[in-house]
């Protein structure tokens, strides 16, 4: 099953919506920054994430970014300066 990582960064209007996005984010993804998480996911797992985050929003009033960094092979590389993050490591990982 292919695998591609994503960059998913969210604004929540409301502090309650806002904790269980982060608890969903959490569950498909390691935290950048913030509202900011990088996600290995196949296409079912996108589909499921997806689902999970629109039950939850206002659509009206919030707003999830994603942007598609291509297979986990080969992603766009991340770079950042000054304190360094932790990124997914290559592969297939155990939780």
């Amino acid at each position: 099953m292919a695998r591609r990582r994503y960059l998913i960064a969210y604004d929540i209007a409301d502090p309650q919506r806002l904790r269980r996005i982060c608890t969903v984010m959490e569950d498909h993804g390691v935290r950048l920054q913030y509202s900011v998480f990088v996600c290995d996911l196949s296409l079912a797992e996108r589909a499921e994430l997806e689902s999970n985050v629109t039950e939850i929003m206002n659509l009206a009033a919030d707003s999830v970014v994603q942007i598609d960094l291509g297979p986990t092979a080969s992603p766009a590389a991340i770079r950042t300066l000054g304190r360094p993050r932790t990124l997914p490591g290559a592969g297939p990982q155990i939780v």
